[in-house]
């Protein structure tokens, strides 16, 4: 076996992103296509990451071909790691930017996304590049949840942690991106070129209580704290450096509080196709 290379394993900062999976954050989806899971389905997941949402798919629907693309071409590696630890063979990764899919119209029977359109400039027109590689049968869909950062209910409310959500959220906004996504995926699909009566939209939530989860969760924001593209742009945002020490602090306490957790609001869409 090759030796491990530097995105083989996950990168501090994106453990957290690895709780992810199919059950905790695409369950909305696969309700939706619980008579389907031995369907020949193409599915694409757009912003996969380090993949563990794109390999769950693939597990769940084992006669699909599961497609997973980032714009990120440096975390494919990993993804394809993590695929190979869960022996999935009906996988697979490539670079691709999510306004400029490299496939023709109609090529996937479901399309999904999470946590991606929070991030960018034009969530619409994000949706309709993923409304036109779906098959248009009826039977096809585009998926999509996005967290809504401005629900995010956190326990206990130290003001180093005030500050962080304050950065994050500025970060999050100075990129181009908004702290309301999940309210906002029904308007976005509509402008999109979406009828209201294609779109079917539910709200769940994330959490964070558990002390192994608070530890992941917490170190992983830390390290985006300490280095990085959070911290370069808090400095530049005239975030102190005493500033950052104390979210980090803040973080730490927090996850070692036995009175701690945190719980967020996640809009969902599914659109008929």
């Amino acid at each position: 076996m090759a030796e491990a290379g530097p995105q083989q394993l996950p990168a501090a900062q994106s453990v957290h992103h690895e709780l992810r999976n199919a059950e905790n954050s695409a369950a909305f989806l696969l309700d939706h296509l619980s008579e389907r899971r031995n369907d020949s389905l193409r599915i694409l997941d757009a912003g996969a990451g380090s993949g563990t949402i794109t390999v769950s798919f693939a597990k769940a629907f084992p006669n699909a071909q599961v497609t997973g693309v980032d714009i990120r071409s440096d975390i494919l590696p990993r993804a394809r790691a993590v695929a190979e630890t869960a022996g999935v063979k009906n996988i697979e990764f490539q670079q691709a930017d999510l306004f400029k899919l490299p496939f023709d119209d109609a090529s996937f029977d479901v399309t999904f996304c999470h946590q991606v359109l929070t991030h960018v400039k034009a969530p619409e027109a994000a949706l309709r590049e993923m409304l036109r590689v779906t098959k248009d049968e009826g039977t096809c869909v585009v998926a999509v949840r996005e967290g809504d950062y401005d629900t995010e209910a956190i326990w206990p409310n130290l003001s180093g942690l005030v500050k962080f959500h304050g950065l994050a959220a500025s970060v999050m906004e100075g990129g181009g991106g908004t702290t309301t996504a999940g309210r906002q995926l029904v308007s976005w699909a509509l402008n999109a070129g979406v009828n209201r009566s294609q779109i079917t939209a539910s709200f769940s939530s994330w959490s964070y209580h558990t002390p192994t989860d608070k530890q992941i969760w917490a170190q992983g924001l830390i390290t985006h704290i300490k280095r990085g593209p959070m911290h370069e742009r808090g400095i530049g945002a005239g975030w102190t450096a005493d500033d950052l020490d104390d979210m980090a602090t803040a973080w730490e306490d927090w996850a070692a509080r036995e009175d701690s957790s945190l719980s967020m609001l996640h809009g969902e869409i599914i659109v008929k196709k």
